[in-house]
């Protein structure tokens, strides 16, 4: 190769060389290319949802549920047909709608067993274990009653004949005990002044009777204790209304039928005596003595079941 050619060669080269370096350069300066950003896929939360609509106030089935993925989480909303079949709703829950917690009955109703009602009585410690019972707990119901010569029987006599304490109800559930606060949590600062309890429902009358009339004493007991009142033993309440309410009628028409004090009293009410005829006070009743003359004889005159002789 000649000189000249190796010149020409050479100098093709530096300037390639310039080239690639400006290239380069050029590269170099130029910002990195911004990655498009890409969308995350959407959440999907698994919510219980109504097939179709639920009334309110009766038992939710199983096979009106079914788990549905939604993008939101609603408050409240379960992921388990399982934890809302049986539930009962407070209002009608629509179709394609999620079960919410707050739709559903919740609370001390809950915990009521079929045929039972929720009842508050007064307590204080004196008459409640020394404030001691606590929701759970078991207890057998006596009630006091005292002669009160004031309280008048339909017969004139007092409705209770002597004082008395009597067992009233055996093995009673506790529901709640005690003051609430605003957030639903006991308030231990404050002394329980009522106390609710679970009791069936033929019950209810002579429970609201002996609360008013007289004084409960709750007597906690151990929950392993079986020992109940055997009600067939004790005599028949005759209702309050004239209704064929015996022990085989239905728990409401035995609470409607109601019970008297005197009935729970066990007080016998002694039958009323026949008032006497009234006498008319304008024409007083006259009858002649037996064997007086008709003229100048006597007179029986009867004046407010007062007699007396005249003579005339």
């Amino acid at each position: 190769m000649t000189p000249h050619v190796t010149r020409i060669v050479a100098g093709v080269l530096i300037a390639l060389a310039v080239v690639l370096g400006v290239l380069a350069l050029t590269l170099a300066r130029r910002p990195a290319p911004v990655a498009a950003p890409v969308a995350p896929a959407p959440a999907a939360y698994h919510v219980v949802v109504a097939l179709r609509a639920l009334p309110a106030g009766q038992p939710i089935p199983a096979d009106a549920l079914r788990i549905q993925n939604l993008p939101i989480n609603p408050s409240g909303a379960f992921d388990e047909p399982s934890l809302v079949a049986g539930r009962v709703p407070v209002a009608e829950i629509g179709a394609q709608a999620p079960v919410l917690e707050a739709q559903l009955s919740s609370g001390i109703a809950e915990r009521i067993e079929p045929g039972e009602r929720a009842v508050a009585v007064r307590v204080d410690e004196t008459n409640a274990v020394g404030n001691r019972l606590r929701p759970g707990n078991l207890v057998d119901v006596f009630f006091t009653l005292k002669r009160d010569g004031l309280s008048v029987g339909p017969a004139g006599q007092a409705e209770v004949e002597r004082t008395q304490a009597r067992l009233l109800l055996s093995r009673v559930r506790v529901l709640a005990w005690g003051n609430v606060a605003a957030n639903g949590t006991p308030d231990a600062n404050t002394p329980a002044r009522t106390a609710v309890l679970a009791v069936p429902l033929a019950d209810v009358d002579r429970l609201a009777l002996a609360d008013g009339a007289g004084r409960l004493v709750l007597a906690l007991r151990n929950p392993r204790d079986t020992d109940v009142l055997d009600a067939a033993t004790l005599p028949a309440y005759p209702g309050v209304l004239k209704t064929a309410a015996g022990r085989g009628a239905p728990p409401s028409t035995r609470a409607a039928a109601g019970v008297a004090l005197d009935e729970l009293s066990g007080s016998r009410t002694r039958q009323s005596l026949p008032a006497p005829a009234a006498v008319p006070r304008s024409a007083p009743a006259r009858r002649l003595v037996a064997g007086a003359p008709e003229a100048g004889g006597a007179i029986e005159v009867i004046r407010g079941g007062r007699s007396e002789t005249l003579a005339w």
